[in-house]
């Protein structure tokens, strides 16, 4: 198995760079690969931020990525969990920090924001300090 940097999660997404895209492809399709949680959530942000996908976009390249047969996602479940809530409008980085801490009793944030949509989507209590 060989783990993966989120430059060559992205070049497979976007196809950006010929040369490369068919590099990662090749890579991707040949192998078993393994994709860190921490990769994920950059690739998130580049192609947000660096391609001006939308977020809706940006989940469905994810989700459509960790499909492959050949991919492992790092904590498949909750990462996985964490894409169906951003696919549901709430911030990616935010939704992956909410699947992780599952286990607590509450996650504590003044983003006021996140707490109204995390009870619209149905993750754990967000509360004020």
């Amino acid at each position: 198995m060989l783990a993966v940097d989120t430059n060559l999660v992205v070049r497979f997404l976007t196809r950006d760079g010929e040369e490369q895209f068919v590099r990662a492809d090749r890579l991707i399709r040949d192998h078993d690969v393994y994709v860190p949680v921490t990769v994920l959530l950059e690739a998130e942000w580049v192609l947000r931020s660096a391609y001006g996908y939308l977020q809706a976009r940006v989940v469905q390249a994810l989700q459509g990525f960790a499909a492959l047969s050949r991919v492992m996602i790092e904590d498949a479940s909750t990462t996985a969990e964490a894409l169906g809530w951003a696919a549901a409008g709430m911030d990616f980085a935010d939704a992956l920090h909410l699947a992780r801490t599952e286990h607590c009793d509450a996650f504590i944030s003044f983003d006021r924001r996140l707490a109204a949509v995390a009870a619209r989507v149905g993750s754990p209590r967000v509360r004020a300090p």
